[in-house]
């Protein structure tokens, strides 16, 4: 099965970069979250990027 890793600002921006890539909807895909973004000092967004594991379902 054919699967990519992707990082963006928060999960599921990082799905939409992976979908993208490899030109499918979400519904054929299984999505496993590899770490969820991490804010930075006084709550800002996107200090440590979340990293998604798409894979083509059968």
């Amino acid at each position: 099965m054919k699967s990519i890793e992707a990082e963006g600002r928060t999960s599921q921006e990082a799905i939409k970069i992976a979908l993208k890539r490899l030109g499918v909807s979400r519904n054929q895909v299984k999505v496993e979250i590899l770490s969820e973004e991490n804010r930075g000092l006084f709550g800002m967004k996107g200090a440590k990027p979340a990293r998604v594991k798409v894979t083509l379902k059968k």
